[in-house]
């Protein structure tokens, strides 16, 4: 899962990309780019359009502007989608390791599943720290497990990219930096780009390098020192936060609370 693109080259950059559905201009101008084998975070408040600006490098939805995605000679690079949320019968009697077999392997489920599959579908397990989840049946999953599945599954193919929307929203805090610390771990272990939604500032400040503040346009892009700071997140959220005790705090934690303030009013 190496990709071969400097780190001193940009795995993915938007120039100009605007998004518009019905009458309404969901995103305008974007220019941001994502460095290459770092973990980039997009924040912003609900509606921002941080979804739909993954969507359309995804070419899920028509977007005006470019899309550039570093290229590894000709080939376009692998990329792997964990999505916020996965929809499904919460009754089917299927376990984990089936659900992972019928995206690896080319035969149905039902005449069983291969040798050969059940051996990656348990190596990729294993590399989520999941091996324990292989018997579970997918319906009683936790949505914290049902996160380290999908993003196996996303490993599947060797990813140079993984894009993950709100890949800790309904996971408790602890379950959260758990999830984080792994793909920190996989990230520096296979070389991947790592592309994120992520409204929890603490996640941020802590595993984020680059950071894009969007609210329908860029307003800031950087370090999450450098841009996750009051003056930007008032520009974002458009609310007057009070901070407490805010000289004796390190400007990324100051950050922190002022974001966690305007999220809460945002719910």
């Amino acid at each position: 899962m190496n990709n071969n693109c400097s780190h001193n080259i940009p795995a993915v950059v938007f120039n100009n990309v605007s998004v518009t559905i019905g009458e309404s201009n969901i995103l305008e101008d974007i220019n941001a780019f994502v460095p290459t084998g770092r973990c980039t975070a997009i924040v912003g408040p609900n509606g921002a359009g941080k979804t739909t600006l993954l969507f359309a490098l995804l070419g899920l939805i028509p977007h005006k502007g470019k899309i550039e995605i570093c290229r590894n000679g000709k080939r376009s690079p692998k990329i792997g989608y964990v999505p916020q949320n996965f929809s499904f019968d919460r009754s089917l009697p299927i376990t984990v390791l089936e659900f992972m077999a019928m995206v690896i392997q080319k035969k149905p489920l039902w005449l069983g599943i291969g040798k050969k599959q059940r051996i990656r579908a348990l190596e990729l397990l294993s590399y989520v720290k999941s091996e324990s989840l292989a018997k579970k049946k997918l319906g009683v999953l936790s949505v914290g497990e049902m996160q380290r599945v999908l993003l196996a599954m996303a490993l599947q193919q060797q990813p140079e990219i993984i894009i993950l929307d709100e890949p800790t929203s309904g996971v408790d805090p602890s379950g959260g930096i758990l999830f984080c610390e792994l793909l920190e771990e996989l990230r520096l272990r296979y070389g991947f780009t790592q592309l994120m939604v992520n409204h929890d500032p603490v996640t941020v400040t802590h595993h984020a390098d680059h950071v894009i503040c969007l609210n329908r346009k860029v307003v800031a892009q950087g370090s999450p020192r450098d841009v996750l700071v009051p003056e930007t997140l008032s520009a974002i959220f458009g609310l007057h936060m009070g901070l407490i005790g805010s000289q004796a705090m390190p400007s990324g934690i100051i950050a922190c609370s002022a974001l966690c303030c305007s999220e809460k009013k945002h719910e």
